[in-house]
């Protein structure tokens, strides 16, 4: 199974590919983040994502697309712009004709580090572990990415178990 997982953000838009090699193994096919020209028009910002992705998806042929659900704070400015760029996610996976799968940042925090209210940074470290990264990937939204791409894949060998 191959999984693109998605940390939307207008901004900086993080991505991991990562694909399951066996039963217990985990291995990163590709990662980073897509940076957006803030000074470009929100609609241009957006095409970019979009292209970049649609690259990604192209070159990687990813079997389902996992995002994490928007969870809103104090700043709603902040949110309708995250909402937006995930907007474009899910038109992206549609496009494709890829599955979506949606995870609270709870379920991601669970499955990554085994405590569904973990610091940020442990969760990071753990991405680090679990994947053999070298360092913790930088800046947050590829480790968040990745969080969410281990999310789904554990999320989905747990479904496959049960479903037997």
């Amino acid at each position: 199974m191959r999984v693109l997982g998605i940390d939307p953000g207008v901004a900086t838009t993080g991505y991991a590919i990562l694909e399951e090699t066996s039963a217990l193994k985990l291995q990163p096919v590709t990662f980073g983040c897509i940076r957006s020209n803030p000074e470009a028009p929100l609609p241009a910002r957006l095409e970019t994502i979009y292209g970049e992705l649609k690259q990604i998806v192209a070159s990687c042929q990813p079997e389902a697309v996992a995002v994490e659900e928007l969870f809103f704070n104090k700043n709603s400015r902040t949110a309708l712009l995250v909402s937006q760029a995930r907007g474009v996610v899910l038109l992206l996976a549609a496009h494709a004709g890829l599955p979506v799968c949606e995870y609270t940042p709870l379920q991601v925090k669970q499955a990554v580090s085994g405590y569904g209210r973990a610091p940020k940074q442990q969760v990071q470290k753990m991405v680090q572990l679990l994947l053999h990264l070298d360092a913790v990937p930088r800046p947050d939204d590829v480790a968040d990415a990745l969080a969410v791409a281990v999310c789904h894949l554990h999320s989905y060998r747990y479904l496959r178990v049960a479903e037997q």
